[in-house]
């Protein structure tokens, strides 16, 4: 995506299924800034993660699919797929990102 541009239509109508609104969504690039500010980078994809890490997000960064356990692998990215596609990305990241909520509430300190 380039900078500014929004999310896409699949994106858009997949939100509305599940009661969100991607209407003021606006993609960035990642920046050393937005790195340095993060706790925890989460990517869909090894040539991300990649990004990340090379801007400084080493030892923070992870593939998604591999921030619970393992070494992951890409979440498909639906991007000029039908719904159906981006259906599949919308279920895969909510199993992930449920998870991982899970694992990160586990380390928090009570």
């Amino acid at each position: 995506a380039w900078p500014g541009s929004p999310a896409s239509d699949g994106a858009l109508l997949v939100a509305l299924e599940h009661g969100l609104t991607l209407g003021e969504h606006r993609a960035r690039q990642l920046s050393p800034e937005l790195v340095a500010s993060a706790d925890l980078i989460l990517t869909m994809g090894p040539h991300h993660l990649e990004r990340a890490e090379a801007l400084g997000g080493s030892g923070r960064s992870y593939l998604l699919t591999g921030f619970v356990g393992g070494k992951g692998r890409p979440v498909s990215d639906p991007f000029g797929g039908d719904l159906e596609v981006y259906r599949a990305t919308y279920a895969e990241l909510e199993r992930e990102i449920a998870a991982i909520v899970e694992k990160v509430a586990e380390r928090r300190p009570s």
